[in-house]
């Protein structure tokens, strides 16, 4: 192994997280792919080698450091982008039902080349607003974990977000910055959308020590009939 695949094994081994030689073959596919298809669209403004493993791969696995997702079997993840941090769960965690939504068709095509190469089972891809989706019967009030990734605030995310929820479910909010403001300002969303706060977890990513916190929201109960609003109506007006 080189040295940026030695470090990244050794930082998840000390969070508990082992990998195995068919994960590690995975995730450099993945990022091998990420840089291919990156020179033909926009994916990812990092995509030096070290850079992807840490402020991608590691920082997406951070959520299974605070959540134990051998228990989860279900998992959201709304605005995915180019996968994160979706896909390096599933690589992790190959048992949990991933379902993915991004309302661009160029990124569900990637999504779906990546799952494709990998092969990866149990994924679930969809193209539209998470407005439109989480009103499907389906996929409302449906999921053990919903996610996002540094998407919008957190006023504009529960609305996004928590109708995918099931009752007692959680909503993990990946943050960079000190969401403290957020908060507070999203104290009519916790409200509106039955929600409550259960605990801000804090760490620095490794190397560059960068900040990240992650919100996590616990869902008391089923989403109220009139959330989501229409797509669209949530940026216009979010809940604060």
């Amino acid at each position: 192994m080189d040295s940026t695949t030695t470090q990244f094994v050794t930082l998840l081994q000390e969070k508990g997280i082992e990998l195995s030689s068919r994960q590690l073959e995975q995730f450099e596919l993945y990022f091998q792919e990420l840089v291919s298809w990156n020179e033909k669209m926009n994916l990812t403004g990092i995509t030096e080698r070290d850079q992807v493993y840490t402020k991608h791969f590691y920082d997406s696995l951070s959520l299974a450091f605070y959540i134990d997702l051998n228990e989860v079997n279900s998992l959201a993840d709304i605005g995915s982008g180019a996968g994160f941090p979706g896909i390096p769960l599933k690589i992790c965690f190959p048992h949990i039902k991933l379902t993915i939504v991004d309302s661009l068709s160029k990124r569900i095509s990637f999504l779906q080349h990546i799952c494709d190469t990998l092969k990866l089972d149990g994924v679930q891809l969809i193209h539209g607003r998470a407005e439109d989706i989480a009103r499907q019967l389906k996929h409302r009030d449906a999921y053990d974990v919903v996610t996002a990734r540094a998407v919008a605030r957190l006023s504009l995310l529960n609305e996004f977000c928590l109708p995918f929820t099931r009752k007692d479910g959680i909503f993990a909010a990946m943050k960079g910055n000190d969401p403290g403001e957020e908060l507070t300002e999203a104290k009519r969303s916790f409200k509106e959308l039955r929600a409550e706060l259960k605990k801000v977890e804090s760490f620095s990513l490794p190397v560059e020590e960068s900040a990240r916190h992650i919100v996590m929201i616990r869902k008391t109960g089923a989403t109220p009939a009139k959330y989501p609003r229409k797509a669209g109506m949530p940026a216009k007006a979010p809940l604060v």
